[in-house]
């Protein structure tokens, strides 16, 4: 009791809380989206090497719109969400 009563005199009666910052909800390299994204791209280019009726060019933008659809869902899962976590 008496370690509180010190402490707020030193801060003038302001009660100071613990700062917190807030941090990914989870990285991103430990979702299920991040690996599906991967096989999905890697059986992509495989389909693309086995089937010579892809074009190269096909195949990588089939990659990309794969990549960027990957980015937006996890812009869209993140929007609005927060963790906070102490900086202890």
């Amino acid at each position: 009791m008496s370690t509180q009563v010190a402490d707020r005199e030193l801060t003038r009666g302001r009660v100071e809380r613990p700062k917190t910052s807030w941090a990914e909800t989870k990285p991103s390299f430990l979702t299920t989206e991040f690996y599906a994204m991967i096989g999905v791209i890697i059986a992509t280019i495989v389909a693309g090497q086995a089937n010579h009726s892809w074009h190269d060019r096909w195949v990588w933008q089939v990659v990309a719109a794969i990549a960027v659809g990957y980015m937006v869902s996890r812009g869209l899962a993140k929007s609005g969400s927060a963790d906070g976590r102490d900086n202890n």
